[in-house]
Formats: structure tokens, C-alpha cells, sequence
């Protein structure tokens, strides 16, 4: 195995075992990192969405972009680029958004979840296997947003670093502009909102994972896109380290509690768990990178993968606000009965169109 396949799989056992860390020193149990949660988070946070469980300015999510960007400045990769299909692009990062929120969280999660021994994200995973494979058959018959180009200035590269910058600002600072509504930020006093690690270590983490996933182009669904398309198995090797650098700590923090059921800000609607990621995993794949790699590519100077975060995080807020999200299973306790949980029938309407709108979209950008 050569130098680079290495430096991938550690890449992916650093990140798994970061993420358990971050669950032992405050953070969701079995969400030491999630993209697309923890967007949602920050949705919550500025007040675009009032759902009180899930309001937190995550700094995992700013020291992420901020970790690419330092990184590919020092290998001189930084660049502004984009204008392709930029609007098309926002409303498959919304959609992107949608099928996470009806699993309950991206393919980061999922292998995080697996590694927890969370038997959902089991299915789930076939789900995405499933939708990057869809999106591989668009990609055959020569699927394709077009082009980006690279700007002028570089201004439009640094305009989400300077969002999260401000973010954390905010967040540091603590100041409330409104006395009588709060903000500018919003924070969950009870349910996964209000659990999160020291803010130093959280920043820390997301600027290491930046690091690190930059330097070694990480990406979930690129893993099983390379492996169809050219049979390279490379990306695949961050899966693998992920979910092995997370489980061995789990086990070592007892963390791992094998099952369908309870498990933490999950749920038991098989199908739905299968078609919330398949819509994830196609999704991605015709993007060109899962919800990390969007952040990374953002990092990077990408203003295309930027208006994909942009998109996912009004996704977010357009889910809860719309009702679109699944609800987590809640153990019965004494007077209270169980609760399944997952996505409510418009929650499930919005998966269905989000894949069949993803689905037209891989159908009429082709290359001519």
C-alpha cells in the first residue's frame, strides 16, 4: 500500500477517534462529528429555525473551513472559483439537507453511528451505497453542472471563511443585541443542542479535521463513486478509519451498545433510513463530494460547494420550520410510552420529491 492510501486511512482513524473524544467530553452521544446536524445546529443558533432542542453554534463546523483554508493557503491551493449552476447547486445542497435530517445525519454520522454499534445506520448505509450508485449511472451517461472558473478576485473565496469567522466571533463574545428576544445567537438548554464539548476543544477538532481532510481530499460518497467508476479503493480507506478509529474507542469509553434499539438521536423506520441517505448519497455524488468535502471545497475557496453549505443550512431550518424532520425514538419511561420516532408524513413527502427532483436534475444536465 503506498504513501497516500496511508495517509488516507490514518486520516480516517484520527477523525473516528476525534470524534469519540469529542463525545466523551460533551458532545451528542454517537455525534462526535456530523455535518449536516451540526449545520443544523448553527441554523438554530442565528434563529432560523426555533426548534429549542437543536440550537448551537457548533465550532466544529467553523474550525473545519477555517482548517482547509489555512491548509490549502500553505499549499498554495487556495483559489476562488466557481459559477457553475450555482442555484441548481443550493437547491441540492436543500435536498441534501432534507435526507439527512430524515436519517438524522450525514454519511459521517452513519459510520460514527455503526461504530456505536447502532444497527439503523446499518441500513442506512446500504441506502447511500445505493444513491452514490445512482448517481454513478447519471455520471455514465455524462452527467455534468458545468464547469467552474476561476475569479478575478479572490474575494468570493473568502466570503464563507469570513461567515464562520464572524460566527465565532459571536460565539466568543457572547453579546445579546436584543434584550427582550435574546440573540444574535440562540442556545438549546435541553435535548442534543445543549450537549457539546469545551468550545476550545470543539474548534480545535474541526481545525485538525480541516487539516487533515483537505491534505488527503477525504470524501464518503467519492469513496464509493471512485471504487464503481475506476475500481480505485483509495477514499475508501478513510471509511474503514473512521469507523474503526471510533469503535475501538467506543469500546474503550463503553460507548458501544450494539442494537436497533434505544439509540441516541436515532430511529427504527427502516425505509426511511434507507431513502434519507439514498437521496444524500446521489445527491453527493452528482455534487462531486458528501457534506464534508462541501465544507472542505468551501475552505478551499469554492464558491459552488459554499452556496451547497449555504443551501444545506437553509435546508435545515426550512426542515424543522416545515416540519420535515424525523423525531429521535424515546424509550418508554414511567407514565410515558415509547415513541418510535422518524419523519412525519411531510417529512416523508420531502424525501420522495427530493429524490425524484435530484433524480431529474442527474437527467437534464448532460453533456452534449
Amino acid at each position: 500500500m503506498d504513501r497516500t492510501k496511508w495517509f488516507v486511512l490514518l486520516t480516517g482513524l484520527f477523525i473516528g477517534a476525534i470524534a469519540v473524544v469529542l463525545v466523551k467530553l460533551g458532545n451528542p452521544p454517537n455525534m462526535g462529528f456530523c455535518i449536516a446536524c451540526f449545520e443544523r445546529d448553527i441554523a438554530g443558533a442565528i434563529g432560523l429555525h426555533h426548534a429549542g432542542l437543536v440550537q448551537y453554534m457548533r465550532p466544529e463546523i467553523i474550525g473545519i473551513v477555517l482548517g482547509a483554508m489555512l491548509t490549502a493557503f500553505i499549499g498554495g491551493e487556495f483559489k476562488s472559483r466557481g459559477g457553475s449552476a450555482t442555484l441548481v447547486r443550493f437547491v441540492m445542497g436543500f435536498f441534501m439537507m432534507v435526507g439527512a435530517l430524515v436519517f438524522l445525519g450525514c454519511p459521517l454520522r452513519d459510520i460514527l453511528r455503526m461504530a456505536g454499534g447502532d444497527y439503523n445506520a446499518v441500513v442506512a448505509f446500504i441506502g447511500f451505497i445505493c444513491g452514490v450508485a445512482s448517481g454513478v449511472f447519471f455520471l455514465r451517461r455524462g452527467f455534468n453542472l458545468g464547469s467552474s472558473q476561476s475569479s478575478r478576485s479572490q474575494l468570493g473565496g473568502y466570503i464563507l471563511p469570513v461567515i464562520m469567522l464572524f460566527f465565532l466571533f459571536l460565539l466568543v463574545k457572547g453579546t445579546i443585541f436584543n434584550p427582550q428576544t435574546g440573540g444574535p445567537l440562540f442556545f438549546s438548554t435541553e435535548g442534543p443542542g445543549s450537549m457539546a464539548a469545551p468550545l476550545i476543544f470543539s474548534l480545535g477538532a474541526g481545525l485538525l479535521v480541516g487539516f487533515l481532510a483537505q491534505r488527503a481530499r477525504l470524501c464518503l460518497s467519492g469513496g464509493i463513486r471512485d471504487y464503481l467508476l475506476i475500481k480505485d479503493y483509495t477514499l475508501l480507506l478513510g471509511f474503514l478509519g473512521v469507523f474503526v478509529g471510533a469503535l475501538v474507542l467506543n469500546i474503550g469509553f463503553g460507548f458501544f451498545k450494539p442494537g436497533f434499539a434505544p439509540q441516541p438521536v436515532a430511529h427504527t423506520q427502516h425505509l426511511w433510513n434507507f431513502l434519507g441517505l439514498y437521496l444524500v448519497g446521489i445527491t453527493a455524488t452528482l455534487l462531486g463530494g458528501c457534506p464534508l468535502r462541501q465544507l472542505i471545497l468551501s475552505g478551499e475557496g469554492d464558491t459552488d460547494a459554499a452556496t451547497v453549505v449555504l443551501g444545506m443550512i437553509i435546508g435545515a431550518a426550512v426542515c424543522h420550520n416545515f416540519m420535515f424532520a424525523s423525531s429521535a425514538m424515546k424509550a418508554a419511561s414511567a407514565g410515558v410510552p415509547a415513541v418510535i420516532g422518524g419523519p412525519g408524513v411531510y417529512g416523508q413527502i420531502a424525501c420522495v420529491v427530493g429524490i425524484l427532483v435530484i433524480a431529474g436534475i442527474g437527467y437534464i444536465y448532460k453533456e452534449e
